[in-house]
């Protein structure tokens, strides 16, 4: 069986030695922690669903984004026969109020020790490790 292939970015959203987080309210990962993002609509880029996404989660502006990876991500992170090709942005200056909207139950600032005691989704877990670390990405 062929994989489905689904495009979504993420915004990686870093304050000091935390990063925001929201909580998943819908499958996949539903009750998982995560950075902001979700599936491309249709005529959309890559970026330009990074910042809708950032908004309609969070209710956050940001001014510059720059791309860090793409990731394909099946298994734990996605739905059974699914591939999500993830386009994870990091975000400069934001601008706003941070609150969980749209799909998003709940958000919060987490450090990487904090992350190991929420749930969160391996991809998220990992990609913060890597940043804390200094990646290059």
């Amino acid at each position: 069986m062929q994989s489905k292939i689904v495009m979504a970015s993420s915004v990686v959203v870093r304050r000091r030695n935390r990063f925001l987080l929201v909580e998943r309210a819908y499958a996949p990962s539903k009750g998982m922690f995560a950075f902001p993002g979700g599936r491309f609509q249709q005529g959309e880029t890559a970026e330009q669903a990074a910042r809708r996404e950032l908004l309609e989660e969070t209710g956050l502006l940001v001014s510059n984004l720059r791309f860090l990876q793409q990731l394909d991500l099946t298994g734990s992170d996605t739905s059974p026969g699914t591939t999500f090709q993830l386009h994870v942005f990091l975000a400069g200056k934001t601008s706003g109020v941070a609150r969980a909207a749209d799909d998003a139950a709940t958000l919060g600032w987490y450090s990487l020790g904090e992350m190991d005691t929420i749930p969160v989704t391996p991809s998220t877990r990992d990609f913060a490790a890597a940043l804390e670390a200094g990646g290059q990405f």
